[in-house]
């Protein structure tokens, strides 16, 4: 059985959206204000080699379908490029899925992601993709949230957690500090 494992860049106020700045929005590439550090690196480092597969929503996807392809050469680079992909759409053609092994996920989207979750395997890798995200958070799905919470306070934007009719209680698993940026793993209570 596979876990889902989300995986974010967040600001103190649980913004997510943005964070290299390549959607242009206001306040895009935040977190290269500061310096994530060696345990930063190994805490990202970790996640994507225990990932036997990136589940993304389609803008992710296109985002990292643009970039990733050209920097391969290291280890991460390499394992970004090789492993499966899969992206939930309704719009993204199979045609558009170009970016190595992609399988795209359409229709009833809930029931498709829960059998790759009963399927054998690892983790299943998801980043950014808020409204993925979202849709995951409120179905039950995710398994394990490790946010890389940094402090400064954005405001506004795309957050990790939805406004949701449901609480939903969390144990904190992993902790750590780097230069002031939290290293945080949550499990589902």
């Amino acid at each position: 059985m596979s876990r889902i494992v989300v995986t974010e860049f967040v600001s103190l106020d649980g913004v997510m959206e943005d964070p290299g700045g390549a959607e242009g929005t206001t306040y895009g590439g935040w977190t290269f204000k500061f310096e994530r550090g060696p345990e930063g690196g190994k805490f990202k480092f970790d996640e994507l080699m225990a990932a036997d597969a990136l589940l993304l929503g389609r803008v992710t996807y296109q985002a990292f379908a643009a970039a990733w392809p050209g920097m391969g050469g290291d280890e991460f680079g390499d394992k970004m490029n090789r492993a499966p992909k899969y992206v939930v759409s309704s719009t993204l053609s199979d045609s558009e899925a170009t970016w190595g092994d992609t399988t795209v996920l359409r229709g009833d989207v809930v029931a498709e992601i829960a059998k790759l979750k009963a399927g054998p395997g690892g983790d299943l890798l998801v980043a950014g993709s808020s409204q993925l995200v979202h849709t995951l958070t409120q179905n039950g799905l995710v398994d394990e949230y490790r946010l890389m919470v940094f402090p400064i306070i954005l405001g506004s934007g795309k957050r990790v957690f939805p406004d949701a009719e449901v609480v939903s209680e969390l144990t904190l698993t992993t902790q750590a500090e780097e230069n002031g940026v939290l290293l945080l793993t949550y499990r589902p209570a």
